[in-house]
């Protein structure tokens, strides 16, 4: 079993210009832009975490709260929240700055489920997570909620089974 690992270990920022290529006919950054940059950056948080090759399992909803214009520029913090067997949650959190008018704001956050596989593609076994602080501590212990309610979306979890979620809805 490989060594558990800090949470903060994983920490991977990345941060990307949007330039006219990047945008749509009303010059706000294209959502499939984004999301392919959020994907590379939630890809190296768990790369980091588990020192192995990982793919991308799943990712949850992702909404566009705030549009990202030409020439803002795009800061993605990403964090493995939690591992399980092979696989492993990311957090990541993304910002739209203005650095002329000095205004920096919130823009998107969703959960990517990533495999650590080995060289022949199959999934393997990843270190477990340690949490250091509280935004930490609470991540980590909701992410088995959301692991669940993950697995019964794509069937692969009967709702019944899902016990962390039933002690959820019954408080």
């Amino acid at each position: 079993m490989p060594q558990p690992k800090h949470a903060h270990e994983s920490l991977t920022v990345m941060t990307e210009m949007v330039l006219p290529n990047d945008t749509n006919t009303l010059n706000n950054l294209m959502g499939g832009r984004l999301l392919h940059w959020m994907d590379i950056a939630a890809a190296i948080a768990a790369q980091k975490h588990s020192n192995r090759t990982v793919v991308t399992a799943s990712v949850d909803n992702v909404s566009f709260s705030e549009p990202i214009k030409l020439g803002n520029i795009v800061t993605m913090k990403a964090q493995v929240t939690r591992a399980f067997n092979s696989s492993m949650e990311v957090f990541i959190e993304v910002w739209a700055e203005d650095i002329p008018a000095g205004v920096r704001v919130s823009t998107n956050r969703a959960y990517y489920t990533f495999v650590a596989v080995d060289q022949s593609g199959r999934p393997i076994e990843v270190p477990q997570v340690i949490p250091d602080n509280d935004e930490e501590h609470a991540r980590f212990a909701s992410a088995l909620r959301r692991r669940q309610l993950r697995l019964i979306l794509a069937g692969r979890m009967k709702p019944q089974e899902a016990t962390e979620l039933r002690a959820l809805l019954e408080n």
